[in-house]
């Protein structure tokens, strides 16, 4: 069974944000909001687009953000939330295989490392005498 997601019509909404409704739909229009529908074709809003609505508030009320600006900090954000979750997921990785990675490492041979291992010493000395003159 699934459970029942709390939902809240857009005149409750309006109500306890004191806004009109029709900036709610103006809101929907603009593609900022996106609550679903009932069966009567209602809008629902959930918390989660209640968060979203206080975030579009806050930006445009408090920070004077027009519209069009809202639209972009809020793509801006679910890139750095999707850029977040695809590092985490790389760092999981990482850390799952960590003991292969520092055994291939142990078994490079000088020719098959990026830097020769020769040169390595000389290049973290080269960049260990120039962040020390900063």
């Amino acid at each position: 069974m699934k459970k029942k997601t709390k939902t809240y019509t857009i005149s409750a909404v309006a109500e306890i944000y004191e806004i009109h409704p029709q900036t709610l739909r103006l809101y929907e229009r603009e593609g900022l909001l996106k609550p679903s529908r009932s069966d009567g074709n209602t809008r629902l809003y959930t918390d989660v687009d209640l968060e979203r609505l206080e975030l579009i508030l806050a930006l445009t009320r408090e920070l004077g953000v027009n519209l069009a600006g809202v639209e972009i900090i809020l793509n801006m954000r679910a890139k750095m939330d999707a850029m977040q979750r695809e590092f985490e997921r790389f760092f999981e990785y990482i850390r799952t295989h960590a003991g292969e990675f520092s055994h291939q490492v142990e078994t490079f041979s000088e020719s098959e490392a990026l830097i020769a291992i020769s040169r390595q010493n000389r290049v973290i000395n080269e960049f260990s005498k120039d962040t020390s003159e900063q």
